[in-house]
């Protein structure tokens, strides 16, 4: 696919808005974990707060004391990442051992219960801590105590590590599959197109006439466009050649009448009834070679591939039975399969000028050849005559005669290159190694 390809162009729209998608579902995923994980560790905080709440009790002496540390062994660890302790109102009262020798702070009293934040860790880390407010009974009255546990975020972003190392290579995965199902519904929704070019495919083949009506309801005004499109030009080319054939036809009588007076002058002058009589044959010959024009151009909508063989076996088998055909040797190698693009009436025209060129010139040979080459059809004229020079073959391409010496010599070349030409072919001109001239054509191959 090149870079002016629709598909390609909503395909990489797809994916560049799906990895769009995806990286922000990631960053959303990543911080509802954040906040999920934050908040089942206050919870399990907050249960270790109570546990201890329910256990502190008062000493005669009126010292806080619990009875049962929680089972936790990250509590007897120096600095293992898991801290309490109980502060009354003069200061620390208990804490675990894993503080050390060090004391945590109390987060400020809020008015939910408990209140959650961040504190700074005994050594240096940062820590989510739980705070508790209870009251105690004791001497004759209450005592306030502030219970707080504390876990480092540092065991978190493990967690959190891990967790994103899950996440990435499932977001991959997932952009892989939503790429290619996007893909595969690209394709699906770009069908109907796929299924309008085989149909113009077809219409230009000559296999049907117009755009099937059976297409998606937002391709119907584009077809109808088209099939419009297609009956305007099919009416300027019937008109195109109805004029050139009414032009044709009008010529005919004076031509004929041309003809008449050069006959009539031959006996009192002999040169210029030649010169008339050449000068119609001439103008003739242009007729007939507009008309050949006319009828390739109205032709193109209504094209059908035709097979080459038989064309050439019929144009052979006349040509032979001409005094000139008897003499020489015809050497055909035409595969079956060789297909020109265009009816059948043409192709005859073609071949007809052609190989009726080759028999005026040829002195004993003539080899016609054709095969397939590059994704294209070719076909080969060679005959063993004295050939023509470049200037000559310049001149057929500007339409005119290259030979004065035999009537009619040169427009039958230029009649089939226009024919060939009007069906996408193109005809090149050179010398043979037969030593005479050498036609190619050479098309596409037709649609079947």
């Amino acid at each position: 696919m090149n870079s002016g390809s629709l598909r390609l162009r909503l395909g990489l729209a797809a994916a560049g808005l799906i990895a769009l998608a995806l990286v922000l579902a990631g960053i959303g995923l990543t911080l509802i974990f954040d906040r999920v994980l934050d908040a089942r560790t206050a919870d399990g905080l907050d249960r270790t707060a109570k546990l201890i709440a329910g256990q502190v009790a008062l000493a005669p002496d009126g010292a806080p004391t619990l009875p049962r540390e929680p089972p936790d062994s990250r509590f007897s660890t120096p600095y293992g990442g898991l801290y309490w302790q109980v502060e009354r109102a003069g200061g620390t009262a208990l804490r675990s051992r894993s503080l050390w020798d060090r004391s945590l702070g109390t987060l400020p009293d809020t008015s939910e219960e408990p209140a959650v934040g961040d504190l700074a860790g005994p050594d240096g880390g940062r820590l989510i801590a739980v705070t508790r407010r209870v009251s105690i009974p004791g001497n004759g009255g209450t005592v306030a105590l502030a219970v707080t546990v504390a876990e480092d975020r540092r065991d978190l972003a493990q967690s959190r590590a891990t967790f994103l190392r899950l996440l990435v290579p499932s977001l991959g995965a997932l952009f892989a599959a939503l790429t290619l199902a996007m893909s595969l519904f690209v394709r699906r929704a770009l069908a109907p197109f796929r299924t309008l070019r085989a149909d113009l495919a077809a219409i230009h083949a000559g296999t049907q006439a117009r755009l099937p009506d059976t297409f998606p309801e937002e391709v119907r005004p584009l077809v109808a466009d088209l099939n419009r499109l297609l009956d305007a030009q099919e009416r300027d080319l019937e008109r195109a050649r109805t004029g050139a054939g009414d032009m044709a036809h009008g010529l005919k009588t004076p031509l004929a009448v041309l003809d008449a007076l050069a006959r009539r002058t031959e006996a009192a002058d002999p040169a210029l009834a030649a010169e008339i009589a050449e000068q119609a044959h001439a103008m003739g010959r242009q007729v007939e070679r507009t008309l050949a024009r006319a009828r390739a151009a109205s032709g193109g909508l209504r094209r059908r591939a035709c097979p080459v063989g038989p064309a050439i076996a019929r144009i052979v088998g006349a040509l032979k039975r001409l005094p000139e055909g008897e003499s020489l040797r015809w050497e055909i190698a035409v595969p079956e399969n060789l297909a020109f693009p265009g009816d059948e009436g043409d192709l005859t025209e073609i071949l007809g000028n052609l190989l009726d060129n080759a028999r005026k010139w040829a002195h004993r040979r003539i080899r016609v050849s054709g095969g397939a080459e590059g994704g294209e059809h070719r076909l080969v004229l060679e005959d063993d005559g004295p050939g023509m020079s470049e200037a000559a073959i310049a001149g057929i391409a500007r339409g005119r005669r290259w030979d004065e010496s035999r009537p009619g010599t040169g427009f039958g070349i230029a009649i089939a290159r226009d024919l060939a030409e009007g069906v996408g072919a193109r005809m090149h001109l050179s010398r043979s190694e037969l030593g005479g001239l050498r036609v190619e054509m050479r098309w596409p191959v037709p649609a079947a």
